[in-house]
């Protein structure tokens, strides 16, 4: 009997487990982006909501198509052309310096997780610009940023601060310099680069009508949106995708201590954007006499945006440092946008170019080899404490550098392509439909139908398709009341129809519980007696029948009620019973 090779055996055994591990750590790792990326997804709910919410109602149909759209192109765009761009293979060092060609179109490619995560991230960079041209932009001007930021824009700024060989990663060496573009998360690069052309898209195209006089001495008045719950939504939405956005950057979980650093960029970016929500609060109470709600929430996202260059490499404590500068930054920015009459509805510039430029430059303070800390180390004695001073200074100047490239690029990309957009007039919508508002002239669909507002008790008529009468089971008051939908009622008159049961007649009739059947059957004869001298003469109503002698039935534009003489005498019998 041949004796067992178990050193063979144990080899072979310990070569399973290490294949094993490395699956499971690939596989966790995945899992861990797609679930970061899903949430950061989640993100694109937010924009809608707190687009929609400061918008008026007659553009919420065609905000929230925006947000739709550009998860729809910049996953074409990015398949296509921005991860090759972004992220593809580069042979020559030159070139690869400036831009990736390879994997066009995911060919010969595999990693799916990567691909997904960053993504998310290109179309976020595009929502961006949305809420700066709310209200006004062409739907064809909106597709072609939207297409060019996620599929050239972006792509080629990640590469240049992303990719192991982009210029900007690289940095610059020279005996104890060592620089290198420092955003963990995208402070730059996706946040500074779609406020810049936030800034520019909402100068190219001007004000929206009414929002500044043009008399200089005369206040601005301001445009406020529909629904501060969706806009308040929206904003809390977006606070929980960016624990994601930032947390997420790290790509990787199975390795030791990548845990901590997760949590560690969770807490600060909550942290950062608490101080700066506070500051802006305290500083507009002070200023203004009231605790704004839509405003603080924009200064939250200001902080958040601000924490995405350093979350992982600052100590909780600098939080004060990078939140309490960007809340200030964000009312800074936000008033001067005004004094320079330049109408961004979402304060998508204050916030994203304003808090993404200080997030680049307070990582390079505050980080543990920053700014703070070298001077700290050079006044306890450090014996290369000006070394660190020195590289210290020199990689916020880079960072600085990296900023006004970023801008630089986004500019240089989108100023010609809104100057084209504006010279074939397809950048800003006619004065006409931007009065009317653009969602049932561009899309055909209002996002709050007037007809849609019937309640259901009060006005009945047989279902079309059924033979049953379901007016049989109302009480009798109600057994002639039929309801008819007409689109194309004004606000006025269905003002008057609600408010009909608080003013019957000539004089004002205050509203009052009924003790019986009678009484509430005698209140909506009179209501409807009212409602016919109302709109008798009205030369606005369609169309009136009378073909019953005993019957008077008129249409209004939401309701047509038909009062039976006999019900009324039946009611008055038996009142004198």
């Amino acid at each position: 009997m041949a004796t067992p090779n178990y050193t063979a055996q144990i080899i072979l055994l310990q070569q399973e487990i290490d294949e094993m591990k490395e699956d499971f750590s690939e596989n966790d790792n995945a899992f861990f982006l797609c679930s970061m990326s899903l949430i950061i997804f989640l993100m694109q709910c937010g924009f809608a909501f707190l687009e929609a919410g400061a918008v008026r109602s007659k553009n919420t149909t065609n905000i929230l198509i925006k947000n739709l759209l550009d998860s729809c192109i910049a996953i074409v765009g990015y398949w296509a052309l921005g991860w090759a761009l972004a992220f593809g293979d580069c042979p020559n060092n030159t070139i690869g310096l400036f831009v990736g060609y390879s994997e066009f179109f995911l060919a010969n490619f595999s990693n799916y997780p990567k691909f997904f995560f960053q993504y998310v991230f290109a179309a976020t960079s595009a929502t961006i610009v949305s809420g700066a041209v709310a209200e006004r932009c062409e739907f064809a001007n909106y597709i072609t940023y939207c297409s060019v930021i996620s599929t050239l824009v972006y792509p080629i700024l990640t590469h240049w601060g992303w990719h192991p060989k982009g210029w900007m990663a690289l940095g610059i060496t020279s005996g104890v310099i060592n620089t290198h573009y420092d955003d963990f998360a995208g402070s730059g690069v996706v946040h500074l680069c779609g406020g810049s052309i936030s800034f520019l898209a909402a100068y190219m195209i001007g004000p929206r009508i009414g929002r500044f006089p043009e008399d200089d001495d005369d206040e601005c008045d301001e445009i406020l949106g529909h629904s501060v719950p969706f806009a308040a939504l929206g904003g809390f939405i977006l606070m929980f995708g960016f624990l994601a956005f930032n947390g997420g950057s790290m790509a990787d979980i199975v390795k030791p201590g990548e845990g901590h650093i997760v949590a560690l960029a969770m807490v600060n970016t909550i942290l950062s954007g608490a101080f700066a929500a506070l500051t802006y609060l305290i500083a507009h109470y002070l200023y203004h006499g009231k605790w704004t709600l839509l405003l603080t929430i924009n200064a939250c996202l200001a902080g958040m945006v601000a924490s995405c260059a350093g979350c992982n490499k600052m100590e909780p404590w600098a939080c004060i440092w990078v939140g309490v500068g960007a809340g200030l930054i964000y009312l800074g920015l936000s008033k001067l946008m005004v004094r320079l009459k330049i109408d961004d509805p979402l304060d998508a510039f204050a916030v994203h170019a304003g808090g993404g430029f200080w997030g680049l430059t307070s990582v390079a303070f505050i980080g543990h080899d920053g700014v703070v800390y070298s001077i700290g180390n050079t006044i306890g004695g450090a014996t290369n404490g000006g070394d660190q001073i020195a590289q210290a200074f020199a990689q916020l100047g880079w960072q600085w550098v990296c900023a006004l490239a970023i801008v630089t690029w986004s500019i240089l990309w989108m100023w010609p392509i809104f100057a084209l957009l504006r010279k074939i007039g397809k950048l800003r919508v006619s004065a006409e439909v931007e009065i009317n508002g653009l969602d049932i002239y561009k899309h055909g669909e209002s996002a709050y139908p007037l007809h849609a507002y019937g309640h259901g008790w009060h006005d009945f008529e047989a279902a079309p398709d059924s033979k049953i009468n379901h007016s049989k089971h109302l009480p009798v008051g109600r057994k002639n009341r039929i309801m008819s939908v007409h689109p194309e009622m004004s606000l006025e008159q269905l003002a008057s129809v609600y408010d009909r049961t608080g003013s019957v007649g000539e004089s004002d009739q205050p509203k009052r519980l009924f003790m019986n059947q009678t009484e509430r059957r005698k209140s909506r004869m009179i209501e409807a007696n009212a409602l016919h001298a109302l709109y008798l003469d009205d030369n606005e109503v369609p169309e009136r029948k009378n073909t019953n002698p005993k019957t008077v039935s008129l249409q209004v534009p939401t309701t047509i009620i038909e009062a039976a003489e006999d019900e009324a005498d039946k009611m008055t019998e038996n009142d004198r019973m």
